[in-house]
């Protein structure tokens, strides 16, 4: 399970450097191999090979009417290894897409990643802290 916020910043050609945390459950889980997509949040997920054939399967099993989520979710993704020293080349159109030109933030999600631009994700976090919780954690003690 990945967790936790790392800032990293994009090299020139667009390239992040995976923190050394991960670097080894990436090898060894899925060869060093990635999938990176749009996500309808405005930042990109990046997952695992494996975890990716998993999500693939589901948005591949959604009805006509999801047709366009599966368009943005499938015709999006790029397939990428990491690098001998970890690092990730990511599209520019995915770094466009989601606003990323240098400074990012890479949050682990679980079973994926999401990588936000930098100043992007601080807004939205502030704007999100400045409201109530969600009713799910109405219940949900500290």
């Amino acid at each position: 399970m990945f967790q936790g916020a790392s800032s990293l910043v994009l090299d020139a050609k667009g390239r992040l450097s995976v923190p050394t945390r991960h670097r080894d459950v990436l090898s060894a889980t899925a060869s060093n191999q990635l999938t990176i997509t749009k996500h309808p949040h405005g930042c990109l997920m990046i997952f695992p090979r494996n975890e990716w054939e998993k999500f693939r399967a589901r948005i591949n099993s959604m009805p006509v009417d999801a047709h366009w989520w599966k368009r943005i979710f499938l015709g999006n993704a790029m397939e990428v290894d990491m690098d001998a020293t970890g690092r990730v080349l990511v599209s520019p159109e995915l770094r466009q897409a989601a606003g990323i030109s240098k400074d990012a933030v890479l949050m682990g999600m679980g079973s994926y990643f999401e990588l936000w631009d930098a100043a992007t994700y601080a807004a939205e976090e502030a704007e999100q802290m400045k409201g109530d919780m969600p009713d799910v954690f109405k219940d949900f003690s500290f």
